[in-house]
C-alpha cells in the first residue's frame, strides 16, 4: 500500500453515508454533500468487505481468493478504489493496527 495506507489500515463509513442495493450493485449517497456514486459488482464486494472492519491486507487477500487477478493488479485496484471513495467523502481512514 502507498501513501497514508498500509496493509494494516482499516477504513470506516462516516455518518451520513447510506447505500441501497439495486440489482446486485450498490448506489452510495453522502447525505451531507449530496454526492452519490454507483458501484459495479466488484466495487460492491469491496464495499461489503470494508464494512466488516477488516484491514486492507485482509480485504486484498479475500479479493485475490475470489477473483482471478495478479496480486499487484488487485492491490492497485484496491488502492484506486480507496482513493476514489475517500475523495468523494464516502469512506475515511479509521486507524492503523499494530502487529
Amino acid at each position: 500500500m502507498h501513501g497514508s495506507l498500509s496493509p494494516s489500515t482499516r477504513v470506516q463509513i462516516p455518518e451520513g453515508i447510506v447505500h441501497r442495493n439495486l440489482a446486485g450493485e450498490l448506489v452510495l449517497l453522502n447525505l451531507n454533500s449530496g454526492i452519490y456514486f454507483g458501484l459495479d459488482p466488484v466495487g460492491t464486494r469491496i464495499w461489503h468487505l470494508l464494512e466488516t472492519g477488516q484491514t486492507l491486507s485482509q480485504v486484498l487477500s479475500l479479493l485475490l481468493e475470489e477473483y482471478t487477478v495478479p496480486e499487484a493488479q488487485g492491490r492497485q485496484d484496491l488502492e484506486r478504489f480507496i482513493a476514489q471513495m475517500r475523495e468523494k467523502g464516502l469512506i475515511a481512514i479509521a486507524h492503523e493496527t499494530v502487529s
